[in-house]
């Protein structure tokens, strides 16, 4: 309607001078972001863990050339389109290689056709990431967020300052439904959990947030029970589950669902094999944990299936933790102490993986046996 009024105030002439002006502003800007990236071939290659009929992984592989062209994407040797429903269509690749060429760029750049002349797909039909007819696509996002993980590792020799570790980088859905015996009617639930963000060459990773451009938020505790016949028992960061580095991967995070009555209960989710990488030294992050707890009993479950809950059943959802980015033992001492302090790390993963011994009655560092132990002491 906007446009509508826009045309009947200047003309059709003037709104395409202005919208292909737009455009062309924008293709001088990515010009100029395109020259600055360094030229070359860059390649990583990583897997989802599995595709939900079978535990085999699902190979994925990239490789990123850059030229005075612009930048193309290549997926060719990633395994071929599954049964399963972790198919990536032509359209999730493509954003998911513009989204992370995206990033690279200058915060303050325009996306729009002028953008995009510069990206460049090679998906070859037939594969889980462009996948043909009948493919089933349902969970083609975990296939999606794991291109842009694998994308960022490639690029980290060229641009180390630009880009982060190993993230969450999958949807991680949490779906259940069935009827509700006090209303006799049919209710269906889904969210998608966070997990630990990649640390970078400056910062740590936030802990317990989505990863590249899921755009979705968490159901709040009270809102989810006044409206689903659902417990949520523990919603909490997990301890040491951050990827050590100079600068450590964010926390994943724990969520509980206890159920009163039969309910189906569908997990859509990865890394449950493991963990996001870390970058130059830094270590990788916890692996994901999907458990089914009966009777106190607690059985481990693919990170992709369907379970039917009895009452008094728990689904417990552990996300993985973020890629650490260089060293953990040259983390300043200072940020491990203030990571104990708030129960993100314990004072043994501080000794072992950090090096960093803690007084924890003086609440402070001891610097002596901690320079010792760095030393090999």
């Amino acid at each position: 309607m906007r446009i509508k009024e826009i045309i009947d105030r200047y003309g059709l002439e003037e709104f395409h001078l202005y919208v292909n002006e737009i455009i062309e502003y924008t293709d001088r800007r990515t010009r100029a972001e395109v020259e600055r990236l360094p030229k070359g071939i860059y390649k990583a290659e990583g897997f989802v863990d599995n595709d939900g009929f079978t535990d085999d992984v699902v190979k994925l592989k990239i490789e990123v050339t850059i030229d005075e062209e612009g930048v193309t994407f290549d997926t060719s040797g990633s395994d071929s389109q599954r049964r399963a429903p972790v198919n990536s269509t032509f359209a999730q690749t493509f954003s998911a290689c513009a989204y992370a060429l995206r990033s690279l760029m200058d915060k303050d750049l325009p996306v729009n056709d002028g953008f995009y002349r510069y990206v460049k797909v090679n998906a070859p039909e037939g594969t889980v990431t462009n996948c043909v007819h009948p493919a089933p696509v349902v969970g083609g996002w975990e296939t999606h967020v794991r291109l842009n993980d694998l994308i960022f590792e490639a690029m980290a020799t060229a641009l180390p300052n630009e880009v982060c570790a190993g993230t969450k980088s999958m949807q991680c859905h949490s779906g259940f439904g069935g009827e509700n015996p006090e209303t006799g009617e049919y209710y269906c639930f889904l969210e998608t959990l966070a997990g630990g963000y990649g640390a970078r060459s400056s910062s740590d990773g936030p802990d317990a947030v989505q990863s590249h451009g899921q755009n979705t938020e968490n159901a709040p505790i009270e809102e989810t029970e006044s409206n689903y016949p659902v417990q949520i028992m523990r919603y909490e960061l997990i301890t040491d589950s951050e990827g050590p580095g100079e600068f450590r991967g964010g926390l994943g995070l724990r969520r509980d669902y206890a159920f009163p009555n039969e309910t189906t209960f569908t997990v859509l989710a990865d890394r449950d094999k493991a963990g996001p990488r870390g970058l130059f030294e830094g270590q990788t992050g916890s692996k994901s944990v999907y458990a089914l707890i009966q009777n106190g009993q607690e059985h481990h479950l693919s990170s992709k299936t369907t379970v039917q809950l009895q009452p008094g059943d728990v689904i417990s959802y552990r996300t993985s933790g973020g890629g650490g980015y260089g060293s953990p033992m040259k983390r300043d001492p200072d940020a491990v102490l203030s990571d104990v302090l708030q129960g993100k790390i314990s004072i043994d993963r501080a000794r072992n993986r950090y090096g960093v011994v803690i007084d924890i009655r003086r609440q402070n560092v001891d610097e002596i046996q901690t320079e010792r132990l760095r030393n090999g002491g």
